[in-house]
């Protein structure tokens, strides 16, 4: 009997989840949507410890498949551009056990996407921002090679920030800048005086994608620790308390309905 109640509840509560699941659905669909999300993909680890996981990577495989998940809610309601950030240049600095299975995951998910049909039928593109030096020849390579099997195609696109930061972007950007002006000999007075916000995001990694409208950082921490440092001056913000591998479509559906009820100003 017990059993039985419990089982119950259980169906209650599920079906009740998706009966709210589906009227915001309904409510979002309706409002203007953002173009561009960016996705902060925080809170693997201590998803794993939470869970008593005795490998900590479990929590990013966890994520890894999350992220799968929650592309296909964008796809749902036409979002058709994602910047997700998952591996930053502080990472770096983690166990190199952590480092090691971390990008070993990077490599297999890249690998997967370069054959997935699915990928293919959605004619997804694939394009890597960040600090390539910084990662193993492996990595890069696998990155690479979803990045041009992917090339032609614009029916959706997944930005993946990986030896990210963006302090780092807006300084490569600044010695891009510099680098490429020099080269043409130009004299140093004329560069600075070149120096402008437009000229500077020419050299970002981003430089031809457009501004993310709305940024999502699970697991509560509320900061951007970097996270397209220079992009998001404009972006509305979303702090979701879920660990990422945890984050529900209702809690994207609820961020995207606190987008549409804000006024956006664009600093005015």
């Amino acid at each position: 009997m017990i059993a039985a109640g419990k089982w119950r509840k259980g169906m209650v509560k599920h079906l009740l989840y998706r009966l709210y699941e589906g009227r915001l659905f309904q409510e979002v669909q309706g409002g203007e949507l953002p173009r561009h999300i960016g996705l902060i993909l925080d809170g693997n680890r201590r998803y794993a410890r939470a869970h008593g996981y005795s490998n900590i990577l479990e929590g990013h495989r966890r994520g890894a498949d999350k992220l799968e998940e929650v592309l296909n809610w964008c796809e749902e309601l036409e979002i058709r551009m994602v910047t997700v950030w998952i591996f930053s240049t502080e990472n770096t600095s983690r166990s190199q056990e952590e480092v090691d299975g971390l990008l070993e995951l990077i490599e297999k998910k890249m690998y997967e996407i370069a054959l997935d049909p699915k990928v293919h039928r959605k004619r997804m593109r694939i394009r890597a921002i960040g600090k390539m030096e910084l990662l193993p020849p492996s990595t890069v390579k696998a990155i690479r090679e979803a990045e041009e099997a992917t090339r032609e195609y614009d029916g959706f696109f997944l930005n993946v920030a990986v030896g990210y930061g963006g302090r780092q972007e807006i300084a490569d950007a600044v010695a891009a800048m510099v680098r490429d002006k020099s080269e043409k000999s130009i004299p140093l007075d004329r560069i600075i005086d070149e120096i402008s916000i437009d000229e500077i995001g020419k050299y970002l990694y981003t430089d031809d994608l457009p501004d993310p409208d709305l940024i999502i950082r699970t697991s509560g921490e509320v900061r951007l620790s970097g996270f397209l440092l220079w992009q998001s001056v404009y972006s509305e913000y979303y702090f979701c308390d879920a660990y990422w591998p945890v984050f529900r479509k209702i809690d994207f559906l609820r961020a995207i309905r606190s987008y549409q009820q804000r006024e956006r100003r664009f600093g005015a």
